[in-house]
């Protein structure tokens, strides 16, 4: 018994021997790989794009056409079967062409100034990621549906100091359910002139005007400088002649309205210095940011609010180290990307000053109405954060002394999109057409009416009212999305959730865009 004793004492003490250096060297291993993490060394930057990720490619190739279904005018190539052609007399009134456009959502209305900020969104989209785009086919439908807009954009603005914001009455447009195709009601013109100023949209159509011409200095540069022309006529005039839109015309107020026009006068400042290389705009956004950019302080992107949009936009600048800037405006652009790296350490969902602003489910989550705005919108701007830091060799960013590199933005903008594609407790996507649960029921008038019905006015609330789901697909729609509560219900009636709207389109695409393969950004778009 002793000697058993004794060889199992033994025994027990290797074993104690190994687990102690087993524990050691997990330890090891770990902290190297910690230390790895948090190393100083940049991940290696992206090359061509690589291999296409299908689902987003998929959701992409839907999102696109999305544009097609708001498209207003004499369509060409038309590629929805139960879409044609409709307002073919906009802008009669004023011996103008105001046909082409798009309708803002689920209604008829053409509304200057999200149209615009669609425009912009999606140049910049194009400009980002156009060899993504066209690696799955959809760079020249992005470019077809920009021109569609700018086209319009052109032809709103008749004169230096004359915007032409909005086709259709919105009141006497909700009054009625109808096909576009069939619109018979007046549509009157609203516009900002010198006595009546609207600095925010006038601003926001120069800065569309302004990426759009970057957008097109290749392919067609008469048309580029054309468009380059109207966005320096239409700064000067927004911030010569400053006033909000919501002041000089109230009944705005009602469906768009502007909380301020500080972010769209730095934001198309931000455009044109990219389209031009003319440091005076530059020198705009620096010397106006103290007072317009809310530095250090993280905001939400979206149609009305571009100062998160602008921060990530300056901060390109500032990470790539353009040519010829002084340092007071570097000075200026430090801040903006201070602000910009603010908004990124809200967004991550570790991060030690993360928003609570959250669905349980992780959705960014702002308002009940149009919800997945905001989360889409904050997850664009988190890719092009993500890919400017790996084309610029950044390794870091820090959030409260915590470090985060480029691949934890791009997980959370992947979190976000695949909540929008089925990954959430309703286990519905909210892009129609997208997998095999989508909203049938969205509230817009030309998807749920049939395409060889003939309504007039009233007539079409049959369909409104019916209980069937829509006869036509609104194909690529980002519906407004969930409560709170991650609840949506799919009624034709709930405008507030199942409303899509243009500008979503813009921000999906973009999102899509930077998801579907992997490259490195250019440095500079000229």
């Amino acid at each position: 018994m002793g000697e058993r004793s004794k060889s199992s004492k033994g025994w027990c003490g290797w074993f104690l021997v190994l687990v102690v250096a087993a524990v050691v060297a997990v330890a090891i291993v770990l902290f190297i790989r910690k230390k790895s993490d948090n190393s100083d060394k940049a991940a290696p930057v992206p090359g061509p794009p690589g291999a296409i990720e299908e689902k987003y490619s998929d959701a992409l190739k839907l999102a696109m056409q999305f544009f097609d279904v708001q498209k207003s005018g004499e369509l060409v190539d038309n590629k929805i079967s139960w879409r044609g052609n409709s307002a073919l007399q906009d802008g009669s009134e004023a011996k103008l062409d105001l046909s082409k456009g798009m309708y803002d959502a689920g209604d008829h209305i053409k509304f200057g100034f999200p149209m615009a900020f669609t425009a912009t969104v999606l140049s910049w989209a194009i400009l980002e990621y156009g060899d993504q785009m066209d690696a799955v086919d959809q760079l020249e439908p992005a470019k077809d549906s920009l021109k569609w807009i700018t086209d319009y954009l052109i032809n709103a603005h008749p004169s230096e100091n004359v915007l032409y914001i909005q086709v259709g009455d919105p009141k006497a447009d909700h009054k009625c359910w109808e096909r576009p195709e069939d619109m018979e009601e007046k549509r009157p013109l609203t516009q900002v002139n010198t006595s009546a100023p609207g600095t925010e949209v006038a601003a926001e159509t120069a800065a569309a005007m302004a990426s759009a011409s970057l957008v097109f200095k290749t392919s067609d540069s008469s048309y580029s400088d054309t468009l380059l022309k109207h966005a320096k006529q239409l700064f000067n005039f927004a911030d010569k002649y400053r006033g909000s839109y919501s002041v000089s015309i109230p009944e705005v107020q009602t469906f768009y309205n502007s909380t301020g026009y500080e972010d769209e006068l730095l934001w198309a400042a931000s455009w044109l210095y990219h389209a031009t290389g003319d440091h005076s705009y530059l020198k705009y956004t620096v010397q106006n940011g103290k007072a317009f950019a809310n530095w250090g302080s993280p905001t939400w992107f979206s149609w009305d609010n571009k100062l998160a949009g602008t921060q990530v936009l300056l901060s390109r600048v500032n990470l790539f180290g353009a040519k010829g800037v002084s340092n007071s405006d570097n000075s200026g652009l430090q801040m903006y990307r201070k602000t910009a790296e603010a908004v990124m350490c809200g967004l991550l969902p570790k991060s030690p000053t993360a928003t609570t602003s959250r669905t349980d489910s992780g959705l960014i989550w702002v308002s009940e109405w149009n919800a997945l705005q905001h989360p889409v919108a904050s997850a664009f701007l988190a890719v092009l954060y993500s890919d400017y830091m790996l084309s610029s060799r950044t390794a870091k960013l820090s959030c409260d002394g915590d470090s985060y590199k480029p691949s934890d933005l791009r997980k959370f903008a992947i979190s976000q999109v695949n909540y929008v594609l089925g990954e959430n407790p309703m286990q519905t996507s909210y892009l129609v057409g997208y997998g095999d649960k989508y909203p049938k029921y969205v509230h817009h008038r030309g998807a749920s009416i049939p395409a060889d019905a003939t309504t007039n006015c009233t007539e079409g609330f049959t369909w409104f009212n019916s209980k069937n789901p829509n006869p036509n697909v609104a194909v690529g729609a980002l519906v407004g999305g969930p409560f709170l509560n991650e609840s949506f219900v799919d009624s034709r009636n709930n405008h507030m959730q199942g409303e899509p709207t243009t500008y979503n389109g813009a921000v999906i695409v973009g999102l899509l865009s930077g998801l579907v393969t992997t490259s490195s950004v250019v440095q500079s778009f000229t």
